[in-house]
Parts: C-alpha cells; structure tokens; sequence
C-alpha cells in the first residue's frame, strides 16, 4: 500500500499530528533578514550603521489634519513598542575559536511595561544570544520565555521597566478594506521601525506557517524580511496582528500575513503562565497523498490517511491503532489529509475521548481514544 519509489530511507523521526508531515506551500517566512546587513552592503552603501537607531526629528510646528491622519497617528501610539530582534549563534573560526554569528534581525511587539515582547518563532530559532533593541536607542539582552512552534508565536523577556506598550485590539472585528499599517524593521535594523500602510485583503486564510496551519490576516501593507514579530496595526492604533509570512511566486506582490492578535493572546498567556503551550494530541505520524509523494513514496489509498508510525502508549496506541491502518473518520469528520486529521483532533481538549474509523486489512473498525497533551519533544 504504501511504496519506495526511489532509494530506501528510514523513518527515524517521530511524526505527530501537529508537528509532522505538513503540506509545504510557497510562502516565505517574513521573519528574520538573515544577513541583511551584509547581503546589502554594496547596495546601500549609504545605509545607517546596523548598531545605532536613527530617531525621527518631530515636527517644529503645529501639524495640520490633512497631515495628521490616522495612520501617522496609529504609526506614533504602536511604533515605540515595536522592537528589533537580532537572533546571534555561536560558530567556530578555522583556529577553532568560537565566533559569533548573526542570524538575522527580526521584528518584536512590547505587550507589558516589564519587558515582556511578542515575536515569531522563526525569528529566534536556533539563537543562543538575543539582543533586543527599542526604539529610544537602547540595545537589551533578550531572555527567551519561551515559543510555540505550532502558531509560529514566542516570548522574549528584557529586563526594563516602564517601557511603551502596544495596545491589543480585538481581530474578530476586522472588517476588510480597512486600512491596515504594519510596522517593523524589513531588511535589519538599517530600516528600523519602518511603517507600511494597505488594507485587510482577506480574513481566515489559512496557511501553514511554523510547524502548524493557521488562520491568518491576509493584507498588501508592504511585508518584507525582517517585518516578522512586528505589529500589524488599524487606524484606531491597536495591534491586530503579529506580522508572519508573505505570498513568495514571480509576478506576486501584496500578500502579506499576519497571526490575528486573538489567536496570539492566548498563545503567549500560557507560555507565561507555564513556559509552554498545552494541546492534545492522538500520537501518530501519518501520511496522505501529497505528503507520501513529497517524501519519495506511492501512496495507494482511495481515502483516509495512511498510519506511518505510533508513539508508544500514546493515545492512538493505547487505542489499539498500528502501522498500517487508515484513519477514514474522527468523530464523524471525514479525513483525507493531514491537515484534517490535525483541525480535527485540535478542536478537542486535553482528556476528551474522540472516536477514530479505520480501516485494517480491508475491514472498517470504530475505537475509542482519549486524547493527551502533547509532549514537549513533539
């Protein structure tokens, strides 16, 4: 059933619901500018120093109103609390001493006066030193509280004080073609707390971002490497999005995305509150069509999900599923792909006890699983 097509490989990962096999599409994670400062030396040889902040000189005089729209004064309420976050590594030189590599700079939202900063995932991964720098000038280090790989979401922590905060709106409300300003640092801290401005495109797009599939903010404020972790924001100067992803294809342009500010806050209250985020989980790696073909093998099923592996006294095997059996249902919902398999184990909670169609050596069986949360290591 389930075939080679090319030289043999060895399933040695252990694949979940949530962190495995996902359906790659072509998005490019806005996040960090890796090596902007250096890809672009020979074209912005006039740049500002990646190490200090240029701060915008205020108006002398009293500024009209056809001057002070709303977005220049959205861009003043949110702009002090967007940061920049430079995620550096440690590499070895050829005399075998230990250098610092920068990784890339992204984009980050202060949320409370004490430090605490929302970002991407993707922008501090793999860092062994963060370095926070706000808008007054300063340059922090940055602890990490901790992420969630599955709605590309993390928390750093710096140690201030009575820092400018960004406002959290409420991102059920949006409606689209509503202006849209979305603030960061595109290309590194050379361009430090640019401001963008377009509309809500599209509401409850849903992309896989990080290692899960989200809904998300689509919108044609200009997002480009560097933005991911800043603050997408509406007229009445509240957050409504972590800036995430754009829409990379020839000939594409304005297809921005971003984490609405409701899925975020959540997110970032349990990672707080616990260093981490709990989901349930069934405990199995599984394959359908697509992903089976993008991973070298035939897949010869009319429906369901093909089971690839079964975690020890997980779920699914405490329930009696093995390799080789198809998953055609959960609690009614058809699944035929991954991404179906996941939503619908994700609208559960911890505990809850769902019901799971296979099908095995042709023959269809219904069992009973009581869903866990989802290991770290997963």
């Amino acid at each position: 059933m389930l075939k080679k097509l090319k030289e043999k490989k060895y399933f040695s990962q252990t694949l979940s619901f949530l962190a495995g096999a996902l359906v790659i599409i072509t998005i490019v994670v806005a996040g960090c500018s890796l090596g902007a400062s250096d890809s672009n030396k020979g074209a912005l040889k006039n740049s500002p120093n990646t190490d200090k902040v240029v701060q915008a000189t205020p108006p002398k005089g009293p500024v009209s109103d056809a001057r002070n729209t709303p977005v220049v004064r959205a861009a003043k309420a949110v702009g002090p609390a967007v940061v920049g976050i430079t995620n550096k590594a440690v590499a070895r030189d050829w005399f075998n001493n230990q250098v610092e590599v920068k990784q890339g700079v992204g984009s980050g939202v202060i949320f409370r006066s004490d430090g605490y900063i929302v970002t991407n995932n993707h922008v501090i991964a793999g860092a062994k030193e963060i370095t926070v720098s706000l808008a007054d000038g300063r340059s922090l280090p940055g602890k990490l509280v901790g992420t969630d790989p599955v709605t590309d979401i993390a928390v750093v922590k710096v140690d201030a004080k009575d820092l400018p905060v960004a406002k959290f709106g409420n991102s059920d409300d949006i409606l689209v073609g509503e202006p849209a300003i979305a603030i960061g640092n595109p290309m590194g801290l050379e361009f430090q707390g640019s401001v963008t401005a377009g509309v809500i495109s599209a509401l409850n797009r849903t992309l896989d971002i990080g290692e899960g599939r989200v809904k998300l903010l689509q919108t044609d404020a200009a997002i480009n490497p560097g933005n991911s972790g800043g603050a997408l924001v509406n007229t009445d100067g509240f957050v409504i999005g972590i800036n995430s992803a754009k829409l990379a294809a020839t000939g594409v342009e304005g297809m921005g995305f971003a984490i609405p500010i409701n899925t975020v806050q959540p997110i970032i209250k349990q990672i707080i509150e616990q260093g981490h985020v709990a989901r349930p989980y069934l405990g199995v790696g599984v394959f359908d069509k697509n992903t089976a073909a993008k991973n070298g093998y035939l897949l010869n099923i009319d429906k369901g999900v093909y089971v690839v592996q079964v975690e020890a006294d997980g779920p699914a095997a405490q329930a009696g599923l093995r390799r080789g059996d198809i998953i055609t249902k959960v609690d009614n919902k058809e699944i035929n792909t991954v991404a179906d398999l996941r939503d619908a184990v994700a609208k559960h909670n911890i505990s809850d006890t769902v019901s799971v169609v296979i099908i095995r050596d042709g023959q269809e069986t219904t069992v009973s699983a009581k869903l866990q949360e989802m290991p770290a290591k997963n």
